[in-house]
């Protein structure tokens, strides 16, 4: 099923999501000084080819300067990912077989706004490591 749904979402959204994040990192790495954010915005962006199966977990290492590198990445970049994602979201959203691939432009919002300080995983992984931690 992911498959399937990972196939119909790069044609839908996934590649159109994908070029504009190639876009920000392209600005980034332009600026020189923001050459982190273009390597977090090309690993976004792979996340964006193919979202199904994959999660977004929080890294335990990030510090304060994650949070002041996600201000920064928020007013360069980040505003307009996540607009592209509602809107393509809501999009999708109109027919009953777009709202999964709606709800997983949804579920990219957060990370287009705030991506430093968290790693994409698969989704058995994540779980696997949420297991863990609470024993």
């Amino acid at each position: 099923m992911r498959l399937i749904l990972n196939v119909i979402w790069f044609v839908l959204a996934g590649l159109w999501m994908a070029i504009g994040y190639a876009f920000a990192a392209l600005i980034c790495f332009i600026l020189i000084i923001t050459i982190p954010f273009g390597i977090a915005a090309l690993r976004i962006a792979v996340f964006a080819l193919w979202p199904f199966g994959k999660t977004v977990v929080r890294r335990a290492d990030a510090g304060v300067f994650s949070g002041i590198g996600n201000v920064i990445w928020l007013i360069l970049c980040g505003w307009w990912l996540a607009l592209g994602h509602l809107i393509s979201g809501i999009a999708l959203c109109i027919t009953i077989i777009g709202i999964p691939l709606g709800l997983a432009n949804f579920k990219l919002i957060p990370v287009s706004l705030l991506p430093l300080g968290r790693d994409i995983a698969p989704v058995e992984q994540a779980g696997a490591a949420e297991r863990d931690a609470t024993f």
